[in-house]
């Protein structure tokens, strides 16, 4: 076997509606909508992954043992310089709780900063220092 990449991760939200605002307006990702079976599903989709939103107390089959919200602490890769995410972060008046620094990523030395979502999962948001 010979694992690639992740396609996707689950959160699990409070409310869909607060975590979509977030990641769309905050993070410029993009919502999905999408059904299996009879159930609406929502997402969000960035580069070639995306993160399925289960709110808590109404998650799908199968899910994970123990899906508590605010229990995530995962990094995403932006293109955009660190010193540009600080400033439309600020401009949207969204507190960084710590950074920059620097971190060793999956493919080297990455620049970031970290903070919270709506359900306090800790995001934080790196650079690749010397990867293009």
């Amino acid at each position: 076997m010979n694992i690639k990449s992740i396609d996707h991760i689950v959160l699990t939200v409070k409310s869909i509606e607060k975590s979509l605002d977030f990641y769309v307006n905050v993070l410029n990702m993009q919502k999905i909508e999408f059904k299996k079976g009879k159930d609406k599903r929502y997402a969000i989709k960035f580069g070639n992954m995306k993160i399925n939103l289960h709110e808590t107390d109404h998650e799908f089959e199968p899910k994970a043992n123990l899906p508590t919200p605010g229990s995530e602490d995962f990094c995403l890769i932006t293109k955009t310089p660190i010193e540009e995410v600080i400033k439309e972060l600020k401009n949207k008046s969204i507190k960084i709780i710590e950074g920059p620094e620097t971190n060793p990523g999956a493919l080297g030395a990455i620049t970031s900063i970290y903070l919270r979502d709506p359900d306090k999962n800790l995001v934080e948001i790196s650079n690749y220092k010397n990867i293009h």
